[in-house]
């Protein structure tokens, strides 16, 4: 069995959906989550991560664990789980991890406690994803508005189905173990261009206005600890030439190019209207 931790978020809810096509033996794990969130067959169970003695359940009987960076207590996780059983972690942490590593010392963390739990493991590190243009759907339903700073400034982010698909290859092979993967998409994309994608998904204009680092850090500082925005304000400002390298790994294991930025906006086009 394999157990897929927020599985209500953006890679999760793919992944859960690509596991049940291959019929393996499925738990959903999330802070709120119920039957109805997951497809038939797949058992639903609420937990939080932030709480590892309240995992016992949610990774019984299971023999792979899809793990995110939630919580603080990484060890505390791993120990639940290998008393479960599990035998396989699959630890979805950040591209900052190796780019910046001062800044993104939470992922870290769990990046040396998969390494150190005695487990087969594999770490995917995720450059920005597609659905980050998500932050832009209140005001360009609302008003055809976008606005972020940086306007110019390209990074390849990747589409968050990719993430999960390569979760999914990682999760169900024996060949990747000891692996860390870089996760992107195709080619670098401004904030002005993602934005037109958006407009060309819709059919209609949606004027973009370039903030200053100050207003974007206000608005992100409502709901980000500090750390955070200043090392995501540096990527998206002054990204390091490894940030904005398009990496072969989605390709590597998927057998196939990574989605584009305008792909996605056409597939998610509907959150913008």
């Amino acid at each position: 069995m394999i157990v897929v931790t927020g599985a209500t978020g953006n890679v999760g809810r793919e992944l859960v959906r690509i596991l049940t096509d291959t019929r393996a033996p499925l738990t959903a794990v999330a802070r709120r989550i119920t039957d109805a969130d997951v497809p038939p067959g797949v058992r639903a169970v609420a937990a939080d991560l932030a709480e590892p003695a309240g995992l016992h359940g949610a990774f019984d009987g299971a023999e792979a664990l899809f793990l995110l960076v939630a919580g603080d207590d990484p060890h505390g996780i791993l120990e639940v789980a290998k008393a479960a059983g599990v035998r396989k972690v699959v630890l979805l942490s950040s591209q900052g991890a190796g780019t910046r590593p001062q800044a993104y010392r939470h992922p870290l963390l769990f990046e040396a406690a998969v390494r150190e739990s005695g487990l087969d493991w594999a770490v995917l590190r995720s450059g920005g994803m597609a659905t980050n243009a998500l932050a832009w759907a209140e005001s360009i339903r609302r008003r055809r508005e976008a606005a972020a700073p940086f306007a110019d400034v390209g990074l390849p982010f990747v589409d968050p189905a990719d993430v999960a698909a390569v979760a999914a290859v990682v999760l169900r092979e024996d060949t990747h173990s000891g692996a860390t993967y870089t996760l992107t998409g195709p080619a670098a994309t401004s904030p002005r261009e993602r934005a037109a994608a958006i407009a060309a998904a819709l059919g209609e204009p949606v004027r973009f206005t370039e903030q200053t680092r100050e207003e974007a850090h206000a608005l992100m500082a409502r709901f980000m600890p500090l750390p955070a925005v200043e090392g995501t304000l540096a990527i998206l400002g002054e990204p390091t030439d490894g940030e904005q390298r398009v990496s072969p790994d989605v390709e590597r294991v998927l057998g196939r190019a990574p989605g584009t930025f305008t792909a996605w906006a056409a597939r998610a086009a509907a959150a913008f209207r």
